[in-house]
């Protein structure tokens, strides 16, 4: 792809979405009230450090309301930006395959009946959390519509995932990719920018094991501290160093370089909630980071995988 033509140096996922489906696509994300063996007891009851109360789904639906109302709301939300376009519901809370087969099937068959313009299903989930009879259901989803599976890996580094209490190794997350592009399901990988200790070269180096997997998507966040995680109580004791908006801006241009140019970035940064972010602030000015990233990749008139096409040819 010659992204000297696009509107970004990379490829988004906006570019993905209208290639595929020929118009405007936005995410409605949902909360169906799944919980997550990290949470509760299974694994752990503490959670990974950064992850709030609503397991990563500060802005997914109201669980308290239907799948029918939390859409209804959320499409009305998103339509006063998008006059029209197609929608794909995005299960975005906590952890959305750890349940039996047979509630994930009423679950996630009655959600893509809840609109004719719904073309896709999204369902973020952890690489341990994918059991067989489970992976058959969705072999079986994404005969019926296109299904993307999203799985959190955020870092490669042991001595990381110990330390945000992943409570998997990255080899499950490998399989996991594995076993899921056998039926031929886009996968989406999660990682985060800023863990607590983690060198530069340590985060290119999770975007270098990324580029060997076969997943067709990529999710950049960054880590910011909200109030009541235990990523809050750690900063607190260690005052572990967090990135500026320089340092993350650098970073991520340098990781969308040495990415595979093939691979879709649907995300470049995060944001938490205003009244519950304790830092950094920068990171709520979401507009603002991706600009600034686009414009240093202009300055240094490169664009995804320049780096990575350079080592292939060595």
């Amino acid at each position: 792809m010659n992204y000297q033509t696009k509107e970004r140096p990379y490829l988004t996922v906006n570019d993905f979405y209208r290639e595929k489906f020929g118009e405007k696509v936005f995410r409605i994300p949902l909360n169906a009230g799944f919980t997550c063996p990290n949470r509760d007891g299974t694994l752990s009851y503490a959670g990974c450090i950064y992850c709030s109360e609503k397991g990563s789904g500060d802005f997914a639906g109201d669980v308290s309301m239907t799948l029918e109302e939390q859409y209804i709301e959320i499409k009305a939300m998103m339509t006063k930006k998008w006059s029209s376009g197609k929608t794909i519901v995005y299960f975005q809370a906590n952890t959305n395959t750890y349940a039996p087969v047979d509630k994930l099937r009423q679950i996630y068959d009655a959600a893509l009946n809840l609109d004719p313009n719904i073309v896709g299903i999204s369902i973020a989930t952890r690489p341990d959390c994918l059991k067989d009879d489970v992976l058959k259901y969705l072999f079986e989803l994404n005969k019926k519509t296109f299904l993307t599976v999203e799985l959190g890996l955020q870092t490669i580094h042991p001595e990381t995932a110990k330390l945000i209490n992943r409570q998997h190794d990255l080899e499950t997350f490998d399989q996991a990719v594995s076993r899921l592009r056998k039926g031929n399901i886009h996968v989406v990988a999660h990682i985060i920018n800023g863990l607590p200790h983690e060198t530069k070269d340590m985060m290119l180096e999770t975007v270098a094991h990324l580029n060997k997997l076969d997943i067709q998507g990529l999710k950049i966040h960054m880590l910011y501290i909200t109030r009541d995680t235990a990523i809050a109580k750690y900063l607190e004791k260690t005052n572990f160093k967090l990135l500026t908006l320089g340092e993350y801006v650098e970073i991520v241009a340098d990781q969308i370089e040495l990415l595979r140019p093939d691979i879709i970035l649907y995300r470049l940064t995060g944001d938490a909630p205003k009244e519950d972010l304790i830092a950094p602030m920068w990171s709520l000015r979401k507009f603002v980071v991706t600009n600034e990233i686009d414009k240093l990749l202009r300055r240094r008139k490169t664009y995804q995988g320049v780096r990575y096409q350079n080592d292939q040819s060595r």
